[in-house]
């Protein structure tokens, strides 16, 4: 199935219903006067935040969604009925905004969250409101109010707990299966992964945590380069950042890879560099000089980045990282 996490859609809420022009007539009730019932109001469209949802795939087969309209009143002073809200459930972590402005409308982050996206409208007062000492027998009525209609954009930041975050092939989706019981696309080619991926990590003595599994950065994803820019903003909800690195990489690289991701982050949202972060040296099966691996980490280490080495190929180091990550979350 598609991962869909953007889509603009046409909301219509019910138009009321009209005022009733009804007189009272019976054998023996002359001159009874109006009866006319009001109008039902028009039902809203109501979007319900869900956590059986995680994409946004329904909007690519429907973008226009309608709540029903209000019934008419009818004599003897009966209403009309309401008219039927139209409940949308969304993700939760879905943002909704206006088309035009682009304002944020809403940001429902927990399951039930609703956002009232058109109010129904009015309905129509019948005669009977209308009758006066000058004016007993009034033939108005006031038809229903039309419901209110709009364009919005949606927008989904996935919720998690901890955010993988890497150039392509780092093992970041290995990573994930191996801490998890999520089966992403593993392959020896840049951009695997073209869409999130999540996984839970479960725990024996606390509650487990959701990791999300980032397409892989490039240098300019901030612009648009590669398949990240995308996704940047599933990052802006994760708790914690695990930098996935690949120690393997010749001298240099991977501090040089750090410092891109560093700036990515950074011109994307300052705030991101100011999360909770832990940098993970994968591939250290690959590794042939030890030196170079704790050169490596004493790097990071002098930068004030905690670092642990692993591999996520072989299993090694898992024990110590999902030991870290439970320390990172009490916290």
């Amino acid at each position: 199935m598609a991962f869909i996490d953007e889509a603009k859609f046409f909301v219509k809420a019910g138009d009321g219903g009209n005022g009733c022009l009804s007189f009272r007539r019976e054998k023996y009730v002359p001159k009874g006067g109006p009866d006319g019932g009001d109008g039902g109001r028009g039902g809203d469209v109501i979007l319900e935040a869900s956590t059986r949802l995680s994409s946004l795939i329904d909007f690519r087969y429907r973008a226009h969604f309608l709540a029903e309209t209000g019934k008419s009143g009818q004599g003897k002073k009966m209403h009309g009925r309401k008219g039927k809200e139209c409940i949308l459930q969304v993700p939760v972590g879905s943002v909704i905004k206006d088309s035009e402005s682009g304002a944020v409308l809403a940001d429902l982050v927990q399951e039930g969250d609703r956002f009232v996206a058109a109010r129904g409208g009015d309905g129509g007062r019948g005669n009977c409101h209308f009758a006066t000492a000058h004016n007993r027998a009034p033939r108005i009525a006031e038809k229903g109010r039309a419901g209110e209609e709009r364009w919005l954009l949606i927008e989904l930041k996935l919720l998690a707990d901890v955010g993988l975050i890497g150039l392509p092939n780092a093992g970041k989706s290995t990573l994930l299966s191996r801490l998890s019981a999520a089966n992403p696309k593993v392959a020896d080619y840049p951009f695997t992964t073209v869409e999130p991926q999540l996984g839970v990590l479960q725990f024996e003595d606390r509650k487990p945590c959701i990791i999300a599994d980032i397409p892989g950065l490039i240098e300019g994803a901030h612009e648009g380069a590669g398949l990240g820019h995308r996704f940047l903003r599933h990052i802006e909800r994760t708790r914690l950042l695990l930098h996935i690195l690949d120690a393997s990489a010749p001298e240099d690289e991977p501090i040089s890879h750090f410092r891109m991701l560093e700036n990515e982050l950074r011109q994307f949202s300052e705030a991101l560099v100011g999360r909770k972060r832990l940098v993970v040296l994968n591939k250290i099966d690959l590794v042939d000089d030890e030196q170079q691996l704790a050169r490596l980490v004493a790097w990071f280490e002098g930068q004030g980045m905690q670092t642990i080495t692993i591999s996520a190929l072989n299993s090694v180091g898992l024990d110590p990282l999902r030991s870290l990550l439970a320390d990172f979350l009490d916290e």
